[in-house]
């Protein structure tokens, strides 16, 4: 839950004044030492007023909303399971009575783990789908909702992946529900502008942008042949690419992969 404080009083905050494009933004998973987590800090360093979200991982979530105050920004800790509508609805009511509005949703809240096809479970599969798409639409619907209230409308941002062009193994279910967010992403865009055309609904295709510790030289080489660029870890790419496409205020329906080119590219490939 947010952590205890009074409301404050929309018609007193300055972030419902509208004196700015975008005043308050909640990051879905940004919690967890991954994607979500570099996009709080850019955000928070624009000005945004963060709202970072967490499940499980309150330790974490609590450590960056200390680091993003000490840098002079204002963040919140707000917990919720996602796989549960009740508590989406519970998530968007505290940042909305917290500060007043909400202007940017970043949907980066994911299952990723490999599987083999011949294991997969009924509920790996429900395990996926709660958290990648229905998490996913029913934070944008509730949002994306409130945004319309909202004169000066907003911004969401989803998460797909670029090997959604050409999935690798051992993700089949992960792929299956990944899937459709490009799907939902335009479906969005055109269902909330027509009820206020300031809403607007992207999405990004991260590529091999945040590697996991345990990644070995090895595997990084192997990585870094996989890109046109020859550049992995790159998390601030995918940062720029969220804060362009929250500002842009021409641009709706896009799924932008920034993956390094790895989806018109295949390692050792020469025609």
């Amino acid at each position: 839950m947010a952590a205890a404080a009074e409301p404050q009083n929309p018609g007193t905050d300055p972030a419902s004044t509208g004196t700015g494009p975008w005043r308050v933004a909640l990051v879905t998973g940004s919690g967890r030492q991954r994607l979500g987590n570099h996009i709080a800090r850019g955000l928070a360093a624009d000005g945004h007023r963060v709202a970072v979200h967490y499940n499980r991982s309150s330790e974490a979530a609590m450590e960056l909303v200390a680091e993003l105050r000490a840098a002079g920004g204002t963040a919140e800790a707000f917990q919720a399971d996602i796989r549960s509508v009740a508590n989406i609805e519970r998530l968007i009511a505290s940042v909305v009575d917290k500060w007043g509005r909400l202007d940017v949703l970043v949907n980066t809240a994911s299952v990723w783990k490999p599987i083999a096809l011949e294991s997969i479970t009924e509920q790996d599969l429900q395990d996926q789908f709660d958290v990648d798409l229905k998490g996913t639409f029913f934070c944008s619907q509730l949002a994306g909702l409130q945004m319309v209230r909202q004169p000066e409308g907003g911004a969401i941002v989803n998460f797909g992946d670029w090997a959604l062009e050409r999935p690798y193994p051992q993700h089949s279910a992960y792929f299956a529900i990944k899937g459709a967010i490009p799907s939902l992403t335009r479906t969005l865009a055109r269902e909330l502008a027509e009820r206020n055309p300031r809403v607007r609904v992207n999405c990004v295709l991260p590529g091999p942008v945040l590697l996991p510790p345990q990644t070995d030289a090895e595997e990084q080489a192997v990585l870094l042949r996989s890109t046109l660029v020859r550049q992995v870890d790159r998390p601030d790419s995918i940062v720029r690419a969220v804060r362009y496409l929250v500002s842009d205020d021409f641009i709706t329906g896009v799924c932008l992969p920034v993956d390094g080119g790895r989806t018109i590219y295949a390692a050792g490939e020469d025609r």
